[in-house]
């Protein structure tokens, strides 16, 4: 299980490292083009409320820890989609990984 720490109070958003790794590339990919957006996830049911909205934004820090040491396999289209979403009204989503095949490893980027 990774984290992603979220601004200064560093705010914890406990991921899976799969889920986290794409959702570190996507973010990546916006902020290096200067692209603002707010990033929407389900809560989990315990914690009593239904769902979590951030601003991300290039000035607002932001800290990826993963679990394991290695990087996973990366879905391409989970990333594209993703991406896609952030550019809704609604903001970049959470949103399940295709079934794809577009894999690659760490090694072949």
């Amino acid at each position: 299980m990774g984290t992603l720490f979220y601004g200064s109070d560093r705010y914890a958003i406990d991921l899976d490292d799969r889920t986290l790794a794409h959702l570190q590339l996507a973010i990546v990919t916006k902020l290096r083009r200067h692209e603002s957006f707010s990033l929407t996830w389900r809560d989990d049911q315990p914690s009593g409320q239904g769902r979590s909205v951030i601003w991300v934004h290039e000035s607002i820090p932001l800290h990826f820890v993963y679990a394991g040491s290695r990087m996973p396999a990366v879905n391409r289209a989970w990333v594209t989609d993703l991406l896609e979403t952030a550019s809704t009204t609604v903001g970049m989503r959470l949103v399940p990984e295709p079934t794809e095949a577009a894999a690659v490893t760490e090694d072949d980027r």
